[in-house]
């Protein structure tokens, strides 16, 4: 981003240090602490030399502050190997296909999950009005009223509510993450993550990715109190083997990774599933909905959907979209009413697309969330293939300003 002129001890500045080895890393930490001591170099002037006059090298550190005092202290940490909330440290990976963008599903979100950014980023700021603008259509609630918290606002607790919100935010943190020169190299959404990765791909306009999570959503409170979700840490093989019993009532909902599987379906056959996992030591825990996403359930509102996203006019895009419908790269102009249909009704085959970006030499993967949500999975699924690559986040719980975003930023590096 174009540097501010102002340097005002409140703006979060970010300084690179880097080096062949943790030591000489260390090294370059002590001096350039002593160095700035020494002098009455401005945060930013220091921010901009290190990112411009300096070779980068293969071990890295970022410190992260406002002003020069928290910037020093992280500096200070950084010199003698101590851990600080400042300092993110890491090895430059391999793999030549750039960056991924990862949104997930449902899960990401708390109360004031926007607030902070959208006070200190402009950028963050505008991409949310724009896609409010695209959502007054399709909705009878204000989305800036949502994430302000305004009150009498509506409740993050409605699905229909919630789905477009975390769909907005999504949209607009992978705009932040442009605006910094991060360019996805290609996109993979989990469920309705999909909807914000094809916008954020180009796949579909800003307005038909709203008209998509908006009415999808809308159509979904029909099902509620009809069904519910359960999240199992087995391997998808051994959960089918568990659900043997229930075939019809409940099925898989969702591959994660190679211990991270989620199933759906009717309500009761789903309280006895739970009960024989837990006899068989097995974890299994509810998902915070009351409806059955990925199943038969689902079918009850095709023709209602099919009407409802007729007018979605999707087109092909140059960033690669890897379907997680599918497991593979599709061309966007497949993600018509039919498809939005099928990617709620269908299992999320997570995994597969997550494994189809690692054979294609992806190893960098940045979850663009308001919490790392399907981080896990990813990072599951990288250990079975046995490959160096990365998983950053976006925005924490609580942490949801211009320092966390740094931080992840330079965990990205």
């Amino acid at each position: 981003a174009e540097p501010s002129a102002n340097d005002s001890a409140e703006v979060v500045r970010s300084w690179v240090v880097s080096g062949g080895s943790r030591a000489v890393v260390g090294e370059q930490a002590a001096r350039l602490a002593a160095s700035v001591r020494a002098s009455e170099v401005s945060a930013l002037d220091v921010a901009f030399s290190l990112v411009s006059s300096r070779v980068a090298m293969d071990r890295r550190a970022v410190v992260v502050g406002r002003g020069r005092e928290e910037l020093l202290a992280g500096l200070d940490a950084l010199a003698v190997g101590e851990p600080s909330v400042r300092v993110v440290e890491g090895v430059v990976g391999e793999g030549s296909g750039g960056v991924v963008f990862v949104f997930p599903g449902q899960g990401s979100q708390w109360v004031g999950m926007a607030v902070e950014l959208l006070g200190s980023s402009s950028v963050f700021a505008g991409r949310v009005a724009e896609c409010a603008v695209a959502l007054e259509p399709f909705t009878e609630w204000s989305l800036l009223d949502v994430l302000n918290g305004v009150e009498g606002a509506a409740s993050l607790e409605r699905v229909d509510v919630v789905q477009p919100v975390l769909w907005a935010v999504m949209v607009s943190l992978a705009e932040v993450w442009r605006s910094q020169g991060v360019e996805p190299g290609a996109v993979m959404g989990h469920s309705q993550g999909e909807i914000a990765a094809a916008v954020v791909a180009g796949g579909l306009s800003l307005e038909d990715g709203a008209r998509v999570v908006a009415l999808r959503s809308r159509a979904l409170r029909a099902l509620s109190g009809l069904g519910g979700m359960v999240s199992v840490a087995r391997g998808v093989g051994e959960v089918r083997g568990l659900l043997a019993g229930w075939e019809g009532r409940i099925g898989v909902a969702a591959v994660n990774g190679p211990s991270s599987v989620v199933v759906s379906g009717d309500v009761d056959a789903l309280d006895e599933f739970v009960a024989v996992c837990d006899e068989a030591g097995v974890r299994a825990r509810r998902v915070a909905v009351d409806y059955a996403s990925h199943s038969a359930h689902v079918e009850r509102i095709e023709g209602e959907l099919a009407g409802l996203l007729a007018p979605v006019a999707p087109r092909s895009c140059a960033v690669p979209f890897y379907s997680t419908l599918s497991g593979r790269v599709i061309d966007t102009v497949e993600l018509d009413a039919g498809y939005w249909y099928r990617n709620l009704r269908g299992a999320v085959e997570f995994e597969a697309g997550t494994r189809a970006l690692l054979a294609d030499g992806f190893r960098v993967f940045v979850e663009v969330s308001a919490h790392p949500v399907v981080a896990t999975g990813v990072r599951e699924t990288i250990e079975d293939v046995g490959v160096r690559a990365g998983v950053v986040g976006t925005l924490r719980r609580d942490e949801g300003g211009a320092e966390r975003f740094a931080l992840s930023l330079g965990e990205a590096w």
